[in-house]
């Protein structure tokens, strides 16, 4: 029980440290899930305590995350009028956004020669876990390897995400949080939030829909990708 205590205690110190970093000094490798992880990783290993250990920990607050996932309707009812002004642009760009994101990484993994049920499981990767596995499932993909993907596309968009929208000069807030959720699910939300309630807002739209869209297109995907007969 002590060490469960302190896991947590370390986990919320090192996302509340670095979340305060990222805020003074807006760093894209100031990133929440990658630099706390890292913290994170770091003092299991200084103090000794093996990930076995820091398991219950993790499964208590695996729990929370379906309070925060509700919890983002929050900021969405606050800024619904973004839905009744922007529904249409919002649901285009969404579903291209997705099918882009399941194709384009697809390609090139298989033509660079990947086995067919590794292409599978990158289908998915745009996308949070729960959904993810599932399109592996149905479609002969490697569902652990879909969650790697899925973990990797996440801290990945986290990262870089805000800086390339930067980069393009892509200020509006509905337009960046589209972006983040479409691409970087879960993660990509948590930093579209950290820049304001209406980027936050659109963000978790964007996840829940892309996550809907990705399942609807699959089929598509996996039939253009010669995946299926």
């Amino acid at each position: 029980m002590g060490t469960t205590i302190f896991a947590i205690a370390v986990t919320l110190v090192a996302y509340l440290g670095v979340r305060w970093l990222y805020l003074r000094y807006r760093h894209p490798l100031l990133n929440v899930v990658g630099l706390g992880a890292g913290v994170i990783i770091a003092v299991l290993v200084i103090c000794h305590i093996p990930y076995s250990e820091y398991v219950p920990a993790k499964n208590i607050m695996t729990v929370l995350l379906g309070p925060a996932t509700v919890g983002l309707a929050v900021p969405l009812y606050r800024h619904r009028w973004l839905l009744r002004r922007f529904g249409a642009a919002i649901i285009g760009s969404v579903a291209l956004g997705a099918f882009l994101a399941m194709m384009i990484a697809s390609v090139i993994a298989k033509l660079g020669g990947l086995p067919a049920d590794v292409v599978m499981s990158i289908v998915p990767k745009g996308v949070s876990i729960p959904f993810a596995v599932e399109i592996a499932k149905i479609y002969n993909g490697i569902p652990a390897l879909s969650a790697a993907f899925v973990v990797a596309t996440g801290t990945f968009g986290s990262l870089v995400g805000g800086w390339l929208l930067n980069l393009t000069g892509i200020q509006n807030p509905v337009a960046r949080g589209l972006a983040l959720g479409t691409v970087s699910h879960g993660q990509g939300t948590a930093t579209a939030l950290m820049e304001g309630e209406q980027q936050g807002a659109m963000a978790g739209l964007a996840m829940i829909l892309a996550g809907i869209l990705t399942a609807l297109f699959a089929p598509l995907a996996v039939w253009l990708l010669g995946l299926i007969g």
